[in-house]
């Protein structure tokens, strides 16, 4: 209606003026008159002052290695953190069980000429107890630091009994002590502190025993820090029970429910619930909100943490019809666009910023399958068990959601029939948990595992900017068919059937006033930079890599740092050398790398 107006308004005003004109709708135009004399000139105005020099859109960066410690064995360096105060890095052992402290007060400006090789900063260890209250512990998961204060995430030995997490003060003084424990849900996976220190948040992942017959809760446990700065004694475990009967509403929103249930698996009959599946993996927190992903569900967890209410969104897919990605492990570079294929985002790390005051949410999107295999004598024995198949090395197979494409039965007709016949994704890992709506058997669409970027969502769990296929695009530019690679031993294009590049970690960073998001590849072991200041204007900006590529070093052998596992940003402000670092667990090579962030 205002548009109609303004037209109709306009038209009266051509008219009009047209009428009071009197001329040019009859009638030969007149005589030109002469032209007027030019009137007396003015003086001229003082110069204005120069203006200030404008800032540029965006600021590009250089990374380079400054520091390197190496935890003494492969499979060791999985989660770091560090403590500003005593610019000290910590980082998890698995392989010993320890916690590793690397001083990193000596990180200079300068490069490390060898950056492969050189090991410039050396570790001690913390160790951990074997038992809390009489319970056996297993293996240590994640830590977080803040302030005085460590916080350390312990599964049971029996993984599906309740974890803990462990206390440590001392960290001021750079001699951490055991202070206390917490119980909290089964598999705490992760664990990290509210931005104020306030808060201990918890992702318990809660999976099944491995013949899927014990399945506990997925949960998240808050724990209170007091003004002493020591924990409450016990936390608040929330879980998802209020969930249970609504999984084709959450299927609805594009998350999947991959599990065994129907069967019956050493005696066991397996009816899985919506909280038993939900399985938290990683936690991005402001003061109000906790974010948690749920990664083999590919949902998002919104945690209350002042009424403790939990909501869960779906996170839906993205297709692959009009990106490149590379489908076949041929030992080249072979990128398509197909048209019935589906990327399901699971993401694994997640991380937070702000935008015009609200809340941006970043994911590393990884993909997961789910596999487990228990003790079986024989095929015969694995059969009688309710195994799905046996072999001589992993035991029997009790459940997987993962097949290939050429292994769907494909819907006449459907998207997927016609992605099949080429056969070009037949050897592609795809999940059963999607694509078919009617569970009669027959797909209509192959989705597979991750979206091979990260993406930005906003609080309301709409995509804001995904990285589409820049990460595999760019990685074939500068390393050719050494791209999509393992994190254990160089045979390029070993992982295009399966997940590509795994985005595995994600940080969040500012270096002036430009925020950036740091995305670690687990397999190829890069390191992505995007400017994302604006998020709905996101924009490549880095990447780089330590390790050397030579086709058929192994992990045995000396390539650099491989499967990034864990990133930290650590401001200017914070850093020993007065520039921002990037602190990363590599799990695989069982190093921590320091590189410094320069702005160009």
């Amino acid at each position: 209606m205002a548009v109609r107006n303004k037209f109709k308004y306009g038209l009266l005003a051509l008219l009009v003026s047209a009428s009071l004109t009197g001329c040019g709708l009859d009638g030969d135009d007149g005589e030109q008159g002469e032209t007027g004399a030019q009137g007396p000139q003015g003086e001229q105005g003082t110069p204005g002052a120069d203006g200030s020099d404008g800032t540029d859109a965006s600021i590009g960066i250089a990374l380079d290695v400054v520091g390197r410690a190496f935890l003494g064995n492969q499979g060791a360096a999985e989660i770091v953190q560090y403590h500003a105060d005593t610019q000290t890095i910590y980082a998890t052992n698995t392989s010993t069980n320890t916690i590793a402290v690397i001083p990193a007060g000596t990180v200079t400006t300068a490069a490390l000429g060898d950056p492969i090789n050189t090991i410039n900063l050396t570790p001690s260890t913390v160790d951990l107890p074997a038992d809390i209250n009489g319970v056996a512990l297993g293996g240590v998961n994640s830590i977080a630091v803040s302030g005085d204060l460590m916080a350390v995430a312990v599964s049971a030995a029996v993984k599906t009994d309740n974890g803990y997490v462990l206390f440590y003060n001392g960290l001021d003084s750079a001699t951490p002590a055991f202070l206390d424990s917490v119980e909290v849900g089964a598999l705490p996976d992760m664990v990290t502190f509210t931005p104020d220190g306030g808060k201990v948040l918890v992702a318990n992942e809660g999976e099944p025993s491995d013949d899927y017959t014990v399945d506990p809760v997925g949960s998240i446990s808050v724990i209170n820090v007091l003004a002493s700065g020591e924990p409450e004694e016990t936390g608040t475990t929330v879980g998802f029970t209020a969930f249970n009967g609504s999984q084709a509403e959450l299927m609805a929103q594009g998350m999947m429910f991959p599990n065994p249930s129907g069967r019956t698996i050493n005696g066991t009959a397996i009816a899985t619930t919506v909280a038993q599946d939900l399985e938290p993996e990683y936690i991005a927190a402001t003061n109000d909100v906790a974010y948690v992903s749920l990664q083999e569900n590919n949902g998002l967890a919104v945690l209350d943490l002042e009424e403790l209410t939990v909501d869960v969104v779906g996170l839906g897919t993205k297709a692959w019809a009009d990106l490149n990605i590379d489908i076949q492990e041929d030992s080249s570079v072979s990128f398509g666009q197909y048209t019935g294929l589906y990327g399901v985002y699971q993401p694994d790390s997640l991380a937070t910023f702000t935008w015009k005051d609200a809340t941006f949410i970043v994911t590393a999107n990884e993909g997961d399958a789910r596999e487990y295999f228990f003790d079986a004598a024989d095929d015969a024995a694995c059969t009688a068990a309710g195994g799905v198949s046996f072999d001589e090395d992993d035991g029997c197979l009790a459940y997987t959601d993962e097949v290939q494409v050429g292994d769907l039965v494909a819907e006449a007709n459907s998207e997927l029939a016609m992605l099949q016949a080429t056969g070009e994704a037949d050897d592609l890992r795809v999940t059963t948990a999607m694509g078919d709506a009617d569970n009669d058997g027959e797909y209509d669409a192959a989705f597979t595992y991750g979206a091979r970027s990260f993406t930005i969502w906003d609080q309301n769990g709409l995509v804001v900017f995904d990285s589409g296929d820049d990460f595999e695009r760019i990685t074939a530019s500068v390393h050719g068919a050494q791209f999509n690679n393992d994190n254990d031993v160089n045979e390029g294009d070993s992982r295009s059937e399966n997940k590509g590049p795994e985005p595995e970690a994600i940080t969040v960073g500012q270096i002036g006033d430009r925020t950036y998001a740091f995305i670690g590849l687990e397999r190829m072991g890069g390191i992505f930079v995007y400017d994302v200041t604006n998020p709905y204007d996101a924009q490549f900006t880095e990447y780089v890599i330590n390790r050397d590529l030579t086709e058929g070093l192994t992990s045995d052998d000396v390539i650099g740092d491989l499967a990034p596992e864990s990133l930290v940003f650590v401001s200017a402000e914070d850093s020993p050398s007065g520039e921002a670092l990037l602190v990363v667990g590599n799990e695989v090579s069982g190093t921590v790398s320091v590189w410094q962030i320069s702005q160009l």
